[in-house]
């Protein structure tokens, strides 16, 4: 028996069947019963490996290449499958055992869970690798990429909580097959009482995120890659989670909200509609600026700029009041990200040409002295000298 182990860890299954063939009958009977207890496991374990070993080699040079997405989940629940195989060779294995019959149940009820936990393990691989094959139709590195952020929100969101609940029904139906648990949650779904009350209240949190990442995937309101201002911070989703969001700010920091928040709260989605975004830019001016020359000054830099769309230009005085005017522009960019260069492009090139143009419609604060008795030219209006000699006497 020795010699058969060492046989195997050298990787040589075909000479531990030759040393099995040379050993006589009579000899296995006066081996002790842990020992042939513990040969009866390892071939069967070696069994089961290269069963599993010949099916999947056989079902790849068969179906591989024809059918692509089998041949991926086989790939990757080829542990899963192993694991399976040496189950259900162990299973084969028991009544050989010289086991008492008391533990034979026990043993078998364990084989059951691992099979239990084993299916629901498949089932995610099975859904990531549709979904992976779904979402490859939909590419987020163009420009207008609003329905691919649509469906690949969807994909993921659906995809997490979907997982979330296959692992909710894989480890109850494994706590199920404990007759003391099975018990005990018959009597909760019978009863409804306090206690029923109490675990509903303490998973309220969960369920809330796992409902209202279901509604997300459906009614979308906001999506991969979306432009969103929350909590005061702007930034873009990054990553919908089956019960936390993460958003990427502009300066690389990470928001993470709970799913709850976007159904709960307002929040600001720059790209609901499309990926194309206006931006705007403010000046604070003196009231001698031209507005017609700023105006068409703007239209010039956007012209020149390659990062407007071309579908939105507009100059406003949107406000007026004793500190001077509040001149806005809006245009508008492809992205939310072009959308931000193009604003601080359009916002400097405005500034230096009111420097070297018209210096004097930059923002000025004004300052009306009282003039003194028997001055002439006092009150509004007084010109730059009565100003400056009424500086200079107040220094005095």
């Amino acid at each position: 028996m020795v010699g058969i182990i060492l046989l195997y860890a050298r990787g040589a299954p075909v000479a531990v069947l030759a040393e099995l063939d040379h050993l006589n009958p009579a000899d296995i009977d006066q081996l002790p019963d842990p020992i042939l207890a513990g040969a009866l496991i390892l071939g069967a374990i070696l069994a089961g490996y290269l069963a599993h070993r010949f099916l999947i080699g056989l079902f790849n040079r068969t179906f591989g290449k024809r059918y692509t997405n089998l041949a991926t989940i086989a790939r990757r629940s080829r542990p899963i499958t192993r694991l399976a195989f040496f189950i259900l060779a162990l299973a084969l294995t028991v009544p050989l055992l010289n086991v008492p019959y008391r533990f034979i149940g026990d043993i078998y009820h364990a084989m059951v869970v691992l099979m239990i936990l084993l299916v629901g393990w498949a089932a995610i691989i099975v859904l990531g690798v549709v979904a992976d094959r779904y979402a490859r139709h939909f590419r987020l590195d163009v420009e207008d990429n609003l329905q691919a952020r649509r469906y690949i929100t969807q994909i993921r969101v659906m995809r997490r909580v979907i997982n979330v609940l296959i692992v909710i029904v894989t480890v109850g139906l494994a706590l199920m097959t404990f007759e003391p648990v099975r018990q005990y949650g018959l009597s909760l779904f019978a009863s409804a009482g306090v206690a029923g009350l109490i675990v509903g209240f303490a998973a309220r949190p969960v369920l809330s995120n796992i409902i209202a990442g279901i509604q997300i995937a459906l009614t979308q309101p906001i999506r991969i890659e979306d432009a969103v201002v929350v909590e005061g911070e702007w930034g873009w989703i990054e990553e919908i989670a089956a019960t936390y969001v993460v958003i990427r700010i502009w300066d690389w920091r990470r928001l993470v909200v709970p799913l709850s928040y976007f159904v709960e709260k307002p929040f600001q989605n720059w790209t609901r509609e499309s990926a194309s975004i206006i931006g705007s830019v403010h000046w604070r001016v003196d009231y001698t600026v031209p507005v017609q020359e700023v105006r068409e000054k703007l239209e010039e830099f956007l012209d020149d700029s390659k990062l407007w769309d071309r579908n939105v230009v507009n100059l406003q005085v949107v406000e007026s009041d004793e500190r001077g005017l509040l001149l806005r522009a809006l245009m508008t960019a492809s992205t939310s990200p072009r959308a931000w260069d193009l604003r601080c492009e359009i916002r400097e090139k405005m500034i230096g040409w009111l420097q070297q143009t018209y210096p004097q419609c930059l923002p000025r604060v004004r300052a009306e002295l009282p003039a003194e008795p028997g001055q002439h030219g006092s009150g509004p209006g007084m010109g730059g000298a009565a100003v400056t000699a009424q500086m200079a006497a107040a220094q005095k």
